[in-house]
């Protein structure tokens, strides 16, 4: 689809509710278009969100929602052939297009476009990356999987020339295979790491690398990588014809010296070849988000930001929500609440923590909720990831019937393996939000940190921990 849609033209997303696509409807609207959106999941915090900004969504897949006929159709990645409203789309030829194409169309046109890559850590870098290059004076554009919290909202139009986006390699829609990130158009790349990840859509990790390889190959030669160093898989698929070609890491172009962690926050000196470049401040803790920070500041140095206005962007930005994000304390117990769902970043997380936090006992709670983290495939690994903390909770899988029963995750399994590496009744398993929350509120003493990780809802446990711990 080439020509766009005049603004007051009639939009419809279809399963709007996801945070993507909740996201794109807010975009959409303000750019000024009528939009409506239709999702068998109506509920918190996307239902309220959209209708705050004045978007009426339909509940259930139905025929009549594309009626009278739409100007255009997004068709979100959860969509699958056999909806009642995408076989309408179909049948009536309606114009439609995937969740990442409407991106390119709308957001992206003929600017710059900055994607931020990798398994790991790509919503803090591309969040980082938007506020520092607002701060230099940029007005990007941007489009991130969370919410920036200096900004309040997941996306911006901007006026400038340069867009930033969280590139996702989960595939684009149920009539396109290939991973989002092709349709963005990168100019520039920050690939963080690349590791197994997304185990119901890619085979193995050579799989996985060969979404990441298509990705450099259509960065122009005019274009900047920049790559994580410390992952061999990230530099083994940065083979590429373009001038610049920047790694950063423990070894590479960049290095972090002289890092501290204080009181939430993170202080390092960014080291180009050795040559020190000033001292960077940072609301981010724990050495992976170090490497996110410093990926984006040698991304602004080779793109010409001046050294001073890289440093007061880093220096004011105010983090991410559901990364590391603190929700509350009572009676002297900190809940944090993280988004983690692989095992790298589940050990991460907990060091980060145990490093800003030194001296109090760490509770962990985890929900397998993530289409890998539900399968078996890393049982070993998360129980080697969890058996760091103090106190480990696992919740029941989320939705096991949606994985093959040979191929799921056995939670037992996983508390079993920490207790035998630890020589202890450190982990257990405990079914529901309610019941977990009473468990935290009976066993832990001030000074705690109760550390939550899930990539979804989880049922409100932190509020409900929160609350059971004031109760008692």
């Amino acid at each position: 689809m080439n020509d766009l849609p005049l603004p007051g033209s009639h939009i419809h997303l279809i399963a709007v509710c996801g945070a993507g696509m909740a996201s794109l409807a807010g975009l959409l609207k303000s750019r000024g278009y009528r939009i409506t959106g239709s999702d068998q999941n109506v509920y918190p915090p996307m239902s309220t969100y959209l209708a705050d900004i004045g978007i009426n969504v339909l509940a259930g897949f139905h025929v009549e929602h594309v009626m009278p006929r739409p100007d255009l159709v997004v068709i979100g990645n959860a969509v699958s052939r056999g909806n009642a409203e995408a076989e309408a789309v179909l049948s009536q030829n309606i114009p439609y297009l995937s969740f990442p194409q409407a991106l390119g169309q709308f957001l992206i046109g003929s600017r710059s476009s900055l994607v931020i890559a990798g398994t790991h850590g790509k919503t803090t870098t591309a969040a980082l990356a938007a506020w520092v290059l607002t701060a230099a004076g940029l007005d990007p554009g941007f489009f991130v999987g969370g919410v920036p919290l200096n900004f309040g909202s997941g996306w911006r139009s901007g006026e400038g020339s340069h867009v930033v986006l969280e590139g996702d390699e989960y595939d684009t829609a149920f009539f396109d295979k290939g991973p989002k990130f092709l349709h963005y158009r990168p100019k520039n790349v920050i690939l963080t790491s690349v590791e197994f990840d997304h185990a119901d859509i890619y085979r193995d990790l050579d799989h996985v690398k060969s979404a990441f390889k298509r990705l450099i190959k259509i960065i122009p030669s005019d274009g900047i990588l920049v790559v994580c160093n410390d992952y061999p898989e990230a530099i083994s698929v940065s083979k590429t014809t373009i001038e610049k070609l920047i790694t950063y890491g423990d070894s590479g172009d960049w290095t972090a010296q002289d890092i501290q962690f204080r009181e939430g926050r993170t202080f390092f000196t960014p080291c180009h070849q050795g040559q020190a470049e000033g001292v960077l401040e940072a609301a981010v803790i724990g050495r992976h988000n170090v490497k996110n920070a410093l990926a984006v500041y040698a991304m602004g140095r080779a793109m010409g930001i001046e050294l001073d206005k890289l440093l007061e962007g880093f220096r004011t930005f105010k983090g991410v929500k559901r990364r590391q994000e603190i929700r509350g304390e009572e009676r002297g117990v900190l809940v944090i609440d993280d988004f983690a769902h692989h095992p790298t970043a589940v050990r991460e997380t907990i060091d980060a923590v145990r490093a800003a936090y030194q001296g109090r006992r760490l509770w962990a709670i985890f929900e397998p909720r993530s289409n890998t983290s539900r399968r078996n495939i890393f049982e070993k690994e998360f129980a080697a990831a969890l058996a760091v903390a103090d106190n480990v909770i696992l919740a029941a899988i989320y939705q096991p019937e949606k994985v093959p029963e040979g191929q799921r995750l056995s939670v037992g399994n996983v508390v079993e393996q920490i207790n035998r590496v630890t020589g202890g009744r450190r982990a257990l398993v405990i079914d529901g939000a309610t019941r977990i929350a009473d468990y935290v509120a009976q066993n832990a003493r001030t000074g705690d940190v109760v550390l939550v990780m899930s990539n979804g809802a989880f049922d409100g446990v932190h509020d409900k921990i929160i609350q059971a711990l004031a109760a008692k």
